[in-house]
Parts: C-alpha cells; structure tokens; sequence
C-alpha cells in the first residue's frame, strides 16, 4: 500500500467527523516546513466528501484550503455540465489566492479534470487564458503544462496556444503595468511552461518558440532566455533536422 492509499484509508475512516479530518490534514501537513504533504492533498482530495471539498476551499487556513482545492477538480468532473458552473467558480477565485501554495492546488486541480476529460480541460483553459486576472492566466498555463496531459495531441496545441496567448497578453501591457506583483507571477510560469508545451508538440512548438525568439520585447526576451535554460527544451532543440 502507498503513502497516498495509506492516507487514503485514514481519511475515509473519519468522513463521519470533519473536526477529525480537519486534525489530521493538519497534523500531516508538514507545515510549518519548506514542502507541504502532497500525497495527503492528493488523497484527500480523490475521496473526501464533497461538502467538506467545498468548504475546505475556503478555509483560513492555507493547508486545508490547498486539500479543499485540490479536490475541486474531482467535484468538477462528477457533476453533470449543468451543475459545473459553481466549482468551477471556486477554483477560478482560488487562481487569485494570495498563497502560492494554493494557486499550486488550483494547477494539481486542472490536471485532475484534464486527466478524467481533456476536452473540459482545453475548453475552461481557453477561458481563463484571456482573463483579466494574471493570476488566472496564470494558472490556465500552469494546469495545462503538464507532461502526461500533453501526451494528447489536442492537449498538446491547446498548450501552445495558452503559453502563446498569455504571453502576447504581457506584452501588450504598458512598462508601468509589468512591474505588477501578479503579471510578475504571470511571467515566470511561462518561464518554465514553454519548455513544456514545446517538448510535448515538438514540431509545431519548435516553430512557434522559433518566432518568440524573434521578438524584441525585453519581457518576452526574459521568457525565451529562461525557457532555453531547462534541459528538456534544450534537448529538443537541439536534435537534428
């Protein structure tokens, strides 16, 4: 049995008591602590019941938010198209959370709806890529830059196009704007999710990082450079014609 079962089994023991839930993400949190425990994110969120997803979403507290949130991918997919509106919703607020450690659940979020339905996924990835909030931009790139979701070929281009149309947004921002907490934000992730989406469609993403580097906006010049830093775009990069 993995660590992630192990929870698993643990956190359906006490479904029936939320304080006792609560006690134990808590405890196993590993926070306060430089890395939080995604296997017990993880486990609550495959199972937890779905009033108690919903309301750790919104609790004060940054770990047990980061499990409610985590979980609202599940909640998403297991409702019927027209009741997906309000989970929905609530990950698209959490997107904009003040902690990174939960705008990281709202990404791990994303990859569950993409895992269950790619189509679902592309389709609330190509909303929020042209939302004004940079940080839900931001977290459209993030969910989408996943290597095992780009493994589907329309994954795939769906991928290029969010880095694509969340670049463009940061450059279409006046010099003041950029110096913005959030469009900073917004700027690393797609200084890592290119290297992503180019590897996961090497043969259109070749071409259109090709064409990024043509640009001589300094923010996009900052993107290339720190995309050519990570191995596994330089691998594809620099195999042979």
């Amino acid at each position: 049995m993995s660590v992630r079962d192990e929870h698993r089994t643990a956190l359906r023991a006490l479904d029936d008591d939320p304080a006792a839930v609560r006690a134990y993400l808590t405890a196993g949190s590993g926070l306060p602590g430089p890395r939080a425990n995604l296997e017990l994110v993880g486990a609550f969120a495959d199972a937890a019941p779905d009033d108690l997803v919903r309301a750790l979403a919104d609790d004060p507290d940054e770990y047990l938010r980061c499990c409610g949130t985590c979980g609202l991918g599940r909640l998403v997919v297991q409702a019927p198209a027209d009741a997906r509106a309000a989970p929905t919703d609530l990950l698209r607020a959490r997107a904009s959370d003040g902690s990174w450690r939960v705008r990281e659940a709202v990404a791990m979020a994303l990859q569950r709806i993409g895992d269950a339905e790619p189509a679902a996924l592309r389709a609330l990835v190509s909303s929020w890529v042209t939302d004004p909030d940079p940080l839900v931009r931001r977290a459209a790139v993030a969910g989408i830059c996943e290597p095992r979701l780009l493994r589907n070929p329309a994954t795939a281009t769906a991928a290029l196009d969010a880095c694509a149309a969340a670049t463009a947004t940061i450059g279409a921002l006046p010099s003041d704007a950029r110096r913005d907490a959030d469009v900073r934000t917004l700027r690393q992730a797609l200084g890592y999710c290119w290297s992503v989406a180019v590897a996961g469609d090497p043969a259109a993403g070749v071409l259109r990082f090709a064409a990024l580097r043509e640009s001589s906006d300094p923010d996009v010049a900052w993107v290339v450079r720190e995309n050519e830093k990570k191995a596994r775009l330089r691998r594809v990069l620099d195999r042979p014609a």
